[in-house]
């Protein structure tokens, strides 16, 4: 069966989006932060981490940053694995099943268990970096180049709407736990974090089903995979260096992404900490964003058909460097809320068009895109390790999270300059930025 541009393998693929984007908007977006700062603001916002002191944010950043520089390292190794067997779903299933698990186990974190709760956090986090990549890696392979912003849109259009279905879901436990006889002001949260679990394992199934298993490719490198698998992103390295135009797209890729992803991973904290908005106000703020944001996705594709992805790209990274400025300023609800909707509607849109740009960057019938995609998530990995780190280093040291805010401009800019700076290059003859 041709799987390029068949409807029933880009619906399942698809739903992987949609299964996994529950974990994002639960447990990084909305319950979870502000279950987390609710148990922990108490103590003064300070934690202990078996023995060291913390602010509270700040240890949670730390968390990520270390999960994300742990991948950084693990995936470039399965990368490897996966070109060479042919069986990248096998691991698309692993993290799955240890991200779900994971988020699971925050069912039975509290104050006592703060731990636990951390690493917990930490492994999901893992779980969820590395089915994305696989996931990723599948785009080329399912899409013909002038149908992948389409594609990625939908992808994350499915995402927004699975989560959104979850969150109501949660929400009603959370904002009604009278309804349901429920007395322990934690249990609405922590069953939150279990449906999280539940609803990630269950729907990735569909994708399970449809998606194929991968082309193995024995006659590319050794058995020494560990080896390998750096010997893979090296290799992808120097094939850059034939390809000026996607070389330097990466290098705008990697600074803009350490504000995009570091703002989606933060903004729940920083809505609860710095205007004590409150679980309600804050899921209602997020769910919001994810409904403006399946509007963004798709209007950002429309746009890349009609100008061109890499003046979209240019656009939207100019409206985050404004969002980032205004953060520094707000001080009331109602702003906070009009700034949200503004990122909503950016957030999907920056993520599906650098993904299917990098997508329609990378030669056709490349046969290891599990290792340019395995580049494309270190590079973006290692951009929030360093957002990640930075926005909580400056929070501890400057005693204040709108300066953390205000940093993050900075990689933008940068982002920015390098992106007008492709607008001056001649374009490889085979590479188009524009959809036909």
């Amino acid at each position: 069966m041709e799987i390029k541009n068949n409807k029933r393998t880009i619906r399942g693929w698809s739903m992987f989006d949609w299964a996994n984007s529950a974990y994002n908007l639960v447990i990084t977006s909305t319950i979870f932060p502000a279950y987390y700062v609710a148990i922990t603001e108490g103590l003064d916002d300070k934690v202990y981490f078996f023995g060291r002191r913390f602010t509270n944010t700040a240890l949670s950043n730390y968390a990520l940053s270390v999960a994300y520089l742990i991948m950084v390292i693990v995936l470039p190794i399965l990368s490897s694995v996966a070109d060479y067997r042919g069986n990248k779903k096998v691991f698309m299933k692993m993290f799955t099943y240890m991200g779900g698990a994971a988020c699971a186990g925050l069912f039975f974190f509290e104050l006592d268990t703060l731990e636990l709760g951390i690493i917990c956090f930490a492994v999901a986090a893992m779980g969820y970096i590395g089915g994305v990549m696989f996931n990723n890696s599948y785009l080329p392979e399912i899409a013909t180049p002038d149908q992948q912003d389409r594609v990625s849109a939908q992808g994350f259009a499915y995402g927004y709407v699975g989560s959104v279905i979850l969150q109501i879901i949660c929400f009603v436990f959370v904002l009604k736990p009278e309804l349901f006889g429920i007395t322990d002001a934690s249990f609405p949260a922590r069953l939150s974090f279990l449906l999280v679990g539940i609803w990630w394992i269950g729907f990735a199934q569909v994708s399970f089903k449809v998606l194929p298993a991968g082309s193995p490719n024995y006659n590319r490198i050794n058995k020494q995979v560990i080896h390998g698998g750096f010997q893979e992103l090296q290799k992808v390295w120097h094939q850059l260096g034939e390809m000026k135009l996607l070389k330097r797209f990466l290098l705008a890729f990697f600074f803009y992404a350490m504000g995009v992803q570091t703002i989606m991973l933060v903004a729940a904290a920083f809505g609860e900490k710095i205007l004590n908005l409150g679980t309600s106000k804050l899921i209602t703020t997020i769910l919001i964003i994810q409904l403006v944001a399946i509007l963004g996705a798709l209007i950002m594709s429309r746009f890349a058909r009609k100008y061109g992805n890499i003046p979209v790209l240019i656009f939207v990274v100019i409206i985050w460097i404004v969002i980032c400025i205004c953060s520094y300023f707000i001080t009331t609800e109602y702003q906070f809320y009009g700034l949200a909707a503004i990122v909503g509607l950016v957030m999907g849109g920056i993520q599906s068009i650098s993904r299917s740009t990098y997508s329609k960057l990378i030669p056709e019938n490349t046969p290891d895109t599990a290792s340019f995609f395995s580049f494309y998530d270190v590079t973006e990995k290692m951009a929030i390790v360093i957002g990640l780190f930075s926005f909580g280093y400056i929070e501890e040291f400057t005693g204040s999270m709108r300066n953390s805010a205000l940093t993050l401009a900075g990689f933008f800019i940068v982002g920015l300059v390098v992106l007008v700076s492709i607008m001056f290059m001649k374009p490889q003859p085979a590479i188009e930025l524009k959809s036909a």
